[in-house]
């Protein structure tokens, strides 16, 4: 019988919750707004992560907190080697989301021609 979940995926998860907790707790940069982490990909080999992330800023906010958060990889890395229990922690990579963005343009653009389709059947 297979297992229900890789090993990759209960790691990713794992360090979800542990980054999740060090952004609240740890991080103290006053040039960070509100983050959240989406998703924790982990490589078969454990050799490196990729760390999806979604921020309330604009999109230069974007960029400055997408530096800010990979500068501080090894503050975060150090950290999650002292929580977790692994033989090697992978190289983190912090990328932003865009698919909340995505989403609300497409829930716009529908909304847009749900709202012309009954403005053309209104006549």
């Amino acid at each position: 019988m297979a297992r229900e979940f890789k090993r990759t995926d209960r790691v990713g998860a794992q360090m979800h919750r542990e980054l999740a907790v060090l952004l609240r707790e740890e991080l103290d940069d006053p040039r960070l707004g509100m983050i959240t982490i989406q998703e924790v990909r982990v490589v078969r080999d454990f050799s490196h992560a990729t760390i999806y992330f979604t921020v309330m800023a604009g999109d230069a906010g974007r960029a400055e907190t997408t530096r800010i958060l990979n500068d501080a990889a090894p503050f975060f890395r150090h950290e999650l080697g002292r929580r977790m229990k692994l033989r090697t922690l992978p190289e983190l990579r912090f990328v932003h989301d865009g698919s909340v963005e995505q989403g609300e343009k497409l829930f716009s653009l529908i909304e847009l021609a749900v709202k012309s389709d009954s403005d053309k059947h209104k006549e």
